[in-house]
């Protein structure tokens, strides 16, 4: 049995992924317009979440390492979620690292 490892396409960075799989160019550009404010919203979030985080290891004057240890997670996670490296943390998470701050994070939908 042989495995083909071959690549047919690529879509180039910036490029439509919709309209490589055959979308109407306007339908095509229309998806990929509501896909990075999908995008942008859940970034927003994410980074909204880490102010937090940031903010309540200031109000508390904690260090790095004792905040990690309160929150269940290495320092140098910590270090990610302070420094906004949002590629590296979903939403579920930092609520999480609130909730054991002692944070209630509630959402709203308008």
């Amino acid at each position: 049995m042989s495995i083909d490892t071959q690549l047919m396409h690529i879509t180039p960075a910036g490029g439509n992924v919709f309209a490589d799989l055959g979308f109407e160019p306007e339908e095509a550009a229309a998806l990929k317009a509501e896909s990075q404010r999908i995008i942008a919203d859940k970034l927003a979030i994410k980074v909204s979440l880490m102010c937090e985080l940031a903010g309540w290891i200031e109000a508390e004057k904690l260090k790095q390492t004792d905040a990690a240890a309160i929150l269940g997670v290495t320092r140098p996670r910590l270090s990610d979620a302070v420094n906004k490296k949002t590629s590296r943390f979903t939403i579920d998470a930092l609520v999480d690292m609130l909730a054991r701050a002692g944070k209630h994070v509630q959402m709203s939908v308008r």
